[in-house]
C-alpha cells in the first residue's frame, strides 16, 4: 500500500524547491520557447509508463535499455538537465511551473514520488498513445492508467502551447486513410496552410505550432480551434469531431470557459501525476536523475 503523498514533503529538506526549479525553467524558457511544453510532455510520457517514477530519465546502461529511445520518444523529449530532489518530483514540479509561467493555473503539487531503478522501452513503445490513435485506442490508453474522458480531453489540452513535426500529422494533409484526399475535418485555410508548412515531400521534422492562435500561452484557445477545424493532430480533433463521442460536450465546456478547463486540467494532472508512484523505502533518490545510485 503506498503512502501518500504530500504537497508539504519538502518543507524542511528543501523548502525551496519550487524557486530554485522555476529559477531553471526561466533561464531554459528565454533560450528556448519550446522549454515548458517540453517539461509536461517529459512528466506525461514518464507517468504513462511504469508510473511516475523517472524511469523516463534514465540513459542505457548495464541492464537498462533506455525509454528515450523508444519511438514516441526519441528526437521528442527534452530537458534533462535538473538534479536534486526525486527526479520524478522534479518532472511534477517543473510541469506545473511550466504551465503556469505561460498563463495557466498555479496549483500545489503532491510530492514523495521516489525514482525508479528500470527503465521498460517496450512499455514506451506500446502504452503511450501514437498520433494515429483513433479514438477508442486513445481511451483506452487513458483508461488503462485509471483516466477517464474527461481527463483525455483536459490532458490533451496541454497542446494548447508547443508544437508538433510534420510526420505527426502530415497524414491527414493528402491521402488521409487512402481516401485519395484530405482529413475532411480539416479547416480548408488551415489544410492549405499546413500544406505550405508540410509539403508532400518535405522534411519530416518541420515543426509547426500545436495551436495556431497563440502557440506560447496556456489557455483555452486549443479548444476553441478543435471547434473551428483547426486542431493539428489527428488525436486532437477526433475529441471534437467524432460524432456521438462523450469527448464532444467536454471539448465544448472547456472552449466556452477557461476557468471549466483550469479547474479540469489541475484535477487531471495531479491525477495523472499519482500513477503507480514509488514512495516511502521503495525505488531510490537518484543522485543523476540520467542513472541508477
Amino acid at each position: 500500500c503506498n503512502a501518500q503523498l504530500s504537497t508539504t514533503f519538502y518543507a524542511t529538506t528543501c523548502p525551496n524547491i519550487s524557486s530554485v526549479v522555476l529559477n531553471v525553467i526561466e533561464q531554459a524558457q528565454r533560450v528556448d520557447v519550446r522549454s515548458a511544453p517540453k517539461l509536461i510532455r517529459l512528466h506525461f510520457h514518464d507517468c504513462f509508463v511504469n508510473g511516475c517514477d523517472g524511469s523516463l530519465l534514465l540513459d542505457n546502461a548495464d541492464g537498462i535499455l533506455s525509454e528515450k529511445d523508444a519511438f514516441p520518444n526519441a528526437g521528442s523529449v527534452d530537458g534533462f538537465s535538473l538534479g536534486g530532489v526525486s527526479c520524478a518530483d522534479i518532472l511534477a514540479i517543473a510541469s506545473q511551473i511550466s504551465v503556469n509561467l505561460v498563463g495557466g493555473p498555479s496549483y500545489l503539487v503532491p510530492l514523495g514520488r521516489r525514482d525508479g531503478r528500470t527503465a521498460n522501452r517496450a512499455g514506451a513503445n506500446t502504452e503511450l498513445p501514437s498520433p494515429l490513435a483513433n479514438l477508442n485506442e486513445l481511451k483506452s490508453n487513458f483508461s488503462a492508467k485509471g483516466l477517464d474522458s474527461t481527463d483525455l480531453v483536459a490532458l490533451s489540452g496541454a497542446h494548447t502551447f508547443g508544437r508538433a513535426k510534420c510526420n505527426t500529422f502530415s497524414h491527414r494533409l493528402y491521402n488521409f486513410a487512402n481516401s485519395g484526399g484530405p482529413d475532411q475535418t480539416i479547416e480548408p485555410t488551415y489544410l492549405e496552410r499546413l500544406r505550405q508548412t508540410c509539403p508532400q515531400n518535405g522534411a519530416p521534422t518541420t515543426l509547426e505550432n500545436l495551436d495556431q492562435s497563440t502557440p506560447d500561452v496556456f489557455d483555452n484557445e486549443y479548444f476553441e480551434n478543435l471547434q473551428s477545424g483547426k486542431g493539428l493532430l489527428q488525436t486532437d480533433q477526433l475529441l471534437f469531431s467524432s460524432t456521438g463521442a462523450d469527448t464532444v460536450a467536454v471539448v465544448n465546456r472547456f472552449g466556452d470557459s477557461e476557468t471549466e478547463f483550469f479547474d479540469a486540467f489541475v484535477r487531471s494532472m495531479i491525477k495523472m501525476g499519482n500513477i503507480g508512484t514509488l514512495t516511502g523505502t521503495q525505488g531510490e533518490i537518484r543522485a543523476d536523475c540520467k542513472r541508477v545510485n
